[in-house]
């Protein structure tokens, strides 16, 4: 039988991104098809850098790339995840890597992110127009600065258009989840499985909302809206929360919706509710009080109702998400 092609695979990495997804991807993708018969699909993994020099990364260890982009062709590319300071800005970096992971694109290569190199496919303006995954934490810079992209942060992996040859992820730990579908894909299923068994690698099937909080309003200077937000912070729970967020603004409801939307990102309904929604996380976390008793104290005396929002919200029902703080000991 002859053997199927090798794959090869290159792992991105910058100075700003970490080194989990990286190292992990590496040993993880590395580990494929080793013993495991002719029929499986054989890996190549290298990790490549602008430069092959070794430098350090955002963590503080030091990284030695196998190779340059001047010499890395491949297969499928992974971009690593990104760490930028709040006051660091996106735009005008990562100029090299950009067109490096443009021309792959273009001849037909698979092209992924982990997490937060997201970021780099919508400086690329690749993500256009598309559903893109990334950390949570990610949906106030993609809300601000990509606004031709359709956020997704429900998703762990997500299929990013370009007739599915670039797929974006989720979280700091969905590498994990990207490498058993390379796998899956070009190794095979029993492949998947049998690394997923040899490293641990589990399931995340409930996506990364349920691990998310409040992306923070976007900073502001309407002194009105503002005085809103703070009112609201010991009165989230109260009910006509939107017809008394009015009357504290002393603006017409069309002008207070209009104004509160451009100065926060969010709808004064919507901003409500992810505020009571994450007040039940916290009751959910620390407290045993009932689901009923917990949609109560939130604001909502329809416990189905609330329910119904909490998982549209936060990817899972109550009951699912405590079961979750459970196991991790957190509830009494």
């Amino acid at each position: 039988m002859e053997a199927p092609p090798t794959t090869r695979i290159s792992i991105l990495s910058l100075p700003e991104s970490g080194t989990m997804a990286a190292f992990g991807l590496h040993e993880v993708l590395g580990a494929a098809g080793a013993g495991a018969g002719p029929a499986t699909g054989a890996l190549e993994v290298t990790l490549v850098a602008r430069d092959a020099r070794p430098f350090t990364a955002s963590t503080g260890l030091c990284v030695t790339p196998q190779q340059n982009l001047t010499g890395a062709l491949a297969d499928i590319v992974i971009v690593c995840d990104i760490h930028l300071l709040p006051d660091e800005a996106p735009e005008g970096r990562w100029q090299e890597e950009i067109a490096w992971v443009r021309r792959h694109l273009r001849d037909g290569a698979l092209v992924c992110s982990t997490c937060s190199g997201a970021v780099l496919l919508a400086e690329a303006g690749l993500l256009d127009g598309h559903d893109a995954a990334s950390h949570w934490t990610m949906a106030e810079l993609f809300r601000d600065r990509y606004p031709a992209v359709r956020f997704r942060p429900e998703r762990i992996l997500c299929d990013s258009g370009h007739a599915g040859r670039l797929i974006t992820t989720g979280g700091a730990s969905a590498w994990q989840d990207l490498a058993l579908y390379l796998i899956g894909r070009f190794c095979g299923a029993q492949e998947a499985a049998r690394i997923a068994r040899l490293f641990l690698l589990g399931d995340r099937g409930f996506g990364q909302l349920p691990f998310a909080s409040m992306a923070r309003p976007r900073q502001h200077s309407d002194a009105v809206v503002a005085r809103v937000q703070a009112w609201l912070v010991d009165n989230h729970a109260r009910p006509n929360p939107v017809l008394a967020m009015v009357q504290q603004s002393g603006l017409s409801e069309r002008s207070l919706k209009r104004r509160f939307k451009v100065a926060t990102g969010y709808t004064p309904v919507g901003y409500v509710q992810t505020l009571r929604i994450e007040e039940a996380k916290q009751m959910l976390e620390t407290e045993g009080a009932s689901i009923e008793d917990i949609a109560v104290a939130v604001g909502y005396e329809d416990p189905t109702f609330f329910r119904k929002l909490f998982k549209r919200l936060a990817g899972v029902t109550p009951a699912q998400y405590r079961q979750r703080t459970r196991v991790r000991g957190l509830v009494p």
